[in-house]
């Protein structure tokens, strides 16, 4: 008898790992920064495994969150990867992040000029096993950084096509910032290791086309 093992079984043995738990619908939080919406959401699982809905259009609009959305992405980032600080704003992009795989330390900083909490930042954690997503509208930056051992995938939804003459950054490790990532060493690209401080982009940041809240 081979001694391979059988991938149904693996499959299985991943699957005991779910807490199981069923919400009666999406819990939705406003987040410290305006505009910042936490959605935690319905999730059933047993001993096979679990399923998600996560989205939902008409419990969506019944929180006064976006429902129309132009493109979905999928990233998959190696342990201790960090990607950030990005956005864009020709033409204004929003986006619904959440994690299909690992762990993530997910940051959203505000850079609208005129908002009272520009240059603030909200941190938190989201993975497969949490059932959070973030809905972030235009006029933030986003970063993850990956947590633990195992790669992770985001998968996220965003409410405008993408556009490479319309995006930008600002560094990640900005002292002005002043995030905390919970992570000593960090894989980073030379795209956002040359990414501006804020300080360059406060003074001179790009004209948005729209900032929908």
């Amino acid at each position: 008898m081979s001694s391979e093992k059988s991938p149904i079984r693996d499959a299985r043995s991943a699957a005991l790992v779910v807490p199981p738990r069923t919400n009666a619908g999406h819990s939705v939080t406003s987040l410290p920064l305006d505009g910042l919406v936490l959605v935690e959401v319905v999730v059933h699982g047993d001993s096979r495994g679990f399923f998600a809905e996560r989205f939902h259009r008409e419990r969506f609009r019944e929180h006064g969150l976006p429902t129309e959305f132009a493109q979905d992405n999928h990233s998959r980032s190696a342990p201790g990867v960090l990607r950030g600080l990005h956005y864009q704003h020709q033409p204004a992009q929003g986006k619904l992040v959440g994690v299909v795989r690992g762990r993530v330390w997910d940051v959203a900083v505000d850079i609208r000029p005129a908002s009272p909490t520009f240059g603030q930042h909200v941190g938190l954690e989201l993975s497969d096993m949490n059932g959070r997503l973030i809905w972030i509208p235009p006029g933030f930056a986003h970063g993850f950084c990956v947590l633990g051992e195992e790669p992770a995938d985001v998968y996220y939804k965003v409410d405008a096509p993408y556009a490479s003459d319309g995006e930008g950054g600002v560094r990640w490790d900005d002292p002005q910032l002043g995030i905390q990532w919970p992570v000593a060493e960090f894989v980073v690209s030379e795209r956002d290791e040359n990414l501006p401080l804020f300080a360059g982009y406060a003074a001179n940041p790009p004209a948005w086309d729209t900032v929908r809240s």
